[in-house]
């Protein structure tokens, strides 16, 4: 097996060592929430720096508690030994895949590591489309047939997974959808796995939201953590609600994780244990990041419509998910390869996400416009129209200018 480093973290290397060395490269390939610690939790970690023991695997009882109140609070009633901590949800998402094993269901497009983790433990991921107009989850009329087929060959399919809301295309299923995906889980007893690390960063709050949880709490796992919430990349720390009476995957959640992290590191635990009880200063930071993330992903949308590029109206989170196929310059990876090095505007193509590489979209993330230093971001957060703040008004020109520019030589390249 060849094992290569994550197209987002290489096109994050690349587009550093091309800032370096004096160009200027709009970073819009990284989804790094490229916002401050909040001095609270910064706080808390200080005061937990002595906190040197490993602890158990699951996580410390304040820890597992604090989550459990937080799910509760969210209508998914949850006790502390159904929670299982990580360094990072991305840690036991691969630690659930080799504790659920067999083959997994994925949407078509999804975030670049799922599939790869697949590769990694040896399940073959069976990608299905996503519904028309949604993202995040596999179109739920398609997966009984692909489950079907892949089981008519002898594999073994036990789990299908779901992210909400979506990296790359910024969606958010419908609760019908999230309804008939669990009945077809049901039908083929699949363990549900639900990434919800941008639950709570909606756009517009109202947004309907279900989790598969909700309808199906006896087979549905939902991770989540604090790296995109409340910018905490850097911490690593993430937690797992398990299933209800599912004592044989968390002992083998918790064997993997014995074996893979021993456990995560005290003092984060500490303040992420605080973080999870929904503290006002904490809540209010994240409804100013969420509306932050939209304000920003709206105005970038905005500037890839305006050359004629069909774009789903991003709905959590911070990405987008451009098709620039109008220009007829190629699949995504040729339109990523132009856009960098002739317009100095760094995305990533689609197919890193499992998406066809014939199609020409490509995975935008606008969080790394919010300013350079601390106080240029802080400044961002908590303006009314960030979109006038000089650095960002300049990302955006820079952006119209570069995609101006590529449209017009699609334009001359069509006259005779």
């Amino acid at each position: 097996m060849t094992v290569t480093l994550s197209a987002t973290l290489a096109a994050n290397e690349d587009i550093e060592r091309r800032r370096r060395a004096g160009e200027h490269v709009l970073h819009l390939a990284f989804g790094e929430a490229g916002l401050p610690v909040h001095p609270a939790l910064r706080d808390k970690l200080v005061a937990a720096s002595d906190r040197n023991g490993y602890g158990p695997v699951a996580g410390a009882a304040e820890l597992r508690s604090a989550a459990a109140g937080y799910w509760t609070r969210r209508g998914l009633t949850t006790d502390p030994e159904q929670v299982v901590s990580g360094p990072g949800s991305k840690s036991l998402l691969y630690g659930l895949l080799l504790a659920i094993g067999g083959d997994i269901v994925l949407p078509r497009p999804s975030w670049v590591s799922y599939a790869a983790q697949a590769d990694l433990v040896g399940s073959h991921p069976i990608l299905v489309p996503t519904p028309h107009g949604e993202g995040g989850v596999p179109d739920p009329d398609l997966v009984t047939a692909a489950v079907q087929r892949a089981r008519a060959q002898g594999r073994t399919v036990r789990s299908l997974l779901v992210t909400l809301p979506d990296n790359p295309t910024g969606r958010l299923a419908t609760p019908p959808t999230i309804r008939r995906l669990v009945e077809v889980a049901r039908e083929l007893d699949l363990y549900i796995i639900s990434d919800e690390i941008y639950r709570d960063l909606l756009h517009d709050p109202a947004t309907p939201y279900t989790s598969p949880a909700d309808l199906a709490p006896e087979r549905t796992v939902v991770t989540t953590g604090l790296s995109k919430s409340l910018a905490l990349g850097g911490w690593r720390i993430g937690v797992a609600r398990l299933p209800d009476d599912a004592a044989d995957l968390r002992a083998g959640l918790l064997a993997v994780a014995s074996e893979i992290w021993s456990a995560p590191a005290a003092p984060v635990q500490e303040a992420a244990a605080y973080a999870f009880t929904d503290p006002p200063e904490l809540t209010e930071r994240i409804a100013l990041s969420g509306r932050l993330h939209g304000t920003l992903a709206h105005a970038v949308r905005d500037r890839f419509v305006a050359i004629g590029a069909d774009v789903p109206v991003p709905q959590g989170g911070f990405y987008l998910y451009p098709d620039l196929s109008h220009l007829r310059l190629g699949g995504a990876a040729e339109i990523t390869r132009i856009l960098l090095d002739e317009h100095g505007i760094g995305v990533l193509p689609g197919h890193a996400f499992g998406d066809d590489p014939a199609a020409a979209r490509v995975r935008v993330a606008v969080s790394l416009l919010y300013g350079t230093t601390a106080d240029d971001r802080t400044a961002a957060l908590n303006s009314a129209d960030p979109l006038q703040l000089p650095w960002i008004a300049a990302a955006l020109d820079h952006l119209s200018m570069g995609l101006k520019e590529l449209s017009l030589v699609r334009q001359a390249a069509l006259v005779p």
